[in-house]
């Protein structure tokens, strides 16, 4: 069965420069199809480690690389204007010739926001923040004349996004709930990504997000369906067989998490053996 499969890596789980271009020429070299990562400034909990700033680590991606795509899993709306990520986003998604994959989200982890003086607000105002950044990238990515929306909490006024890029850069929405994620995924995302789910749950969400594409007028086909898991879950006996089951279930892309940066071995005679099965550009 085909699928791509690809990397998420942990940010803020000491990625520094040499851990990072190690990580990216290791993922070209072997096949991985993508390197996702994190946007942290530290850990949930101590030790803080390193973290390297996402778009500036993309942007080294952008030019260090030739053929993996690569972003965000994901942008929290609360660290930067959805103006800002999204000028980013284009520019880096140019300069890689349409390899950024863009995931935004509502932000989850209180002691980095504390740490570094970055307001975090309940999770309803997350959420409108979310949806209130969403709108504006969209509209700014699609209009050819200025554009003013009036947000719950966040507004632009006759802005328009310059340089027009050349595509439309691709965005993500990753979580599991069917309530409040899914039908932002089912308005706004070029991609779903579920996170440590089993595969009857993902079956059952993929499900729920094509009744809600039909509701909003798009196809089923108009978001593509990923997952994120960590490595170790493919990594031992069984492990291209618990792909196979999520690809019946409709995952179409596998972000495998690592967080060990300094050894590479293991992932990378994984990859040799396993990721011409499945490999699909």
């Amino acid at each position: 069965m085909q699928a791509q499969i690809g990397l998420m890596i942990e940010g803020q789980a000491g990625l520094n420069w040499t851990r990072w271009d190690r990580v990216l020429k290791m993922a070209e070299d072997v096949g991985f199809q993508c390197v996702f990562r994190s946007d942290h400034y530290t850990n949930a909990a101590p030790p803080d480690m390193d973290s390297l700033e996402l778009f500036v680590s993309l942007t080294y991606a952008a030019t260090h690389t030739r053929h993996i795509e690569f972003g965000s899993l994901v942008a929290p709306v609360t660290f930067r204007h959805p103006t800002m990520t999204l000028r980013q986003a284009a520019q880096i998604d140019d300069l890689s010739g349409g390899r950024l994959i863009l995931g935004l989200g509502a932000g989850w982890q209180e002691r980095e926001h504390t740490k570094f003086g970055i307001p975090f607000y309940d999770f309803k105002t997350r959420f409108e923040q979310l949806t209130d950044a969403l709108e504006i990238t969209r509209a700014l990515q699609t209009a050819t004349e200025p554009v003013s929306f009036q947000g719950r909490h966040i507004s632009i006024n006759e802005a328009l996004l310059l340089p027009r890029p050349a595509r439309r850069t691709p965005i993500l929405i990753g979580g599991n709930g069917p309530r409040r994620t899914l039908p932002l995924a089912a308005k706004y995302a070029d991609e779903w990504n579920g996170v440590f789910i089993d595969a009857p749950t993902y079956a059952e969400r993929s499900t729920r997000l094509d009744e809600l594409l039909a509701a909003e007028g798009r196809p089923a086909n108009a978001v593509k369906r990923s997952m994120m898991m960590p490595f170790d879950w493919v990594s031992g006996d069984g492990g291209t067989e618990r792909i196979d089951a999520y690809i019946q279930a409709g995952c179409q892309r596998f972000m495998l998490q690592i967080v060990e940066y300094d050894d590479l071995s293991e992932i990378e005679q994984w990859a040799r053996t396993n990721l011409p099965r499945f490999s699909r550009s």
